[in-house]
């Protein structure tokens, strides 16, 4: 198994996986897109990353930050890989890169229904919040 930076040109290998995988919400017209995605790797430098088998991807994780915490999106593992501890080491690497910039907290985001992902993260020591919820908006031109 091998676990590389996520570059663009995994963009396609990437969204097969995520689109294989429920719980994973998509909106490949705006950030999911190719530019979307190259814009949040620019912005996001040596923190997003994939795991392969035999030339295939079969785990990725994506991970930002703001200055003060980490933000993790789209961690994926394909369904054969679970239970392995692949997700756990993608959540170690940008856990150790995040420290290496100076960055001490991380949050998970997941849907509310996707037990499979909380139950995961609670498992490898993140906390539920229940006294936030996230106001959005598109930005409309």
């Amino acid at each position: 198994m091998l676990i590389k930076e996520l570059t663009i040109e995994d963009y396609q290998a990437v969204v097969e996986l995520w689109q294989g995988c429920k719980g994973i919400g998509l909106n490949l017209r705006d950030v999911d897109s190719k530019e979307g995605i190259g814009r949040y790797l620019q912005r996001n430098p040596g923190l997003s990353f994939i795991a392969i088998d035999k030339s295939r991807v079969v785990g990725t994780i994506l991970c930002g930050h703001d200055g003060r915490r980490g933000y993790i999106n789209h961690l994926a593992v394909a369904e054969k890989y679970r239970k392995s501890g692949l997700g756990k080491e993608l959540v170690q690497k940008v856990l150790q890169k995040l420290r290496a910039i100076g960055i001490v907290g991380c949050n998970g985001m997941v849907f509310n229904n996707n037990t499979a992902a909380l139950e995961f993260y609670k498992k490898i020591g993140f906390s539920s919040r229940s006294d936030l919820i996230i106001a959005q908006s598109e930005i409309v031109l």
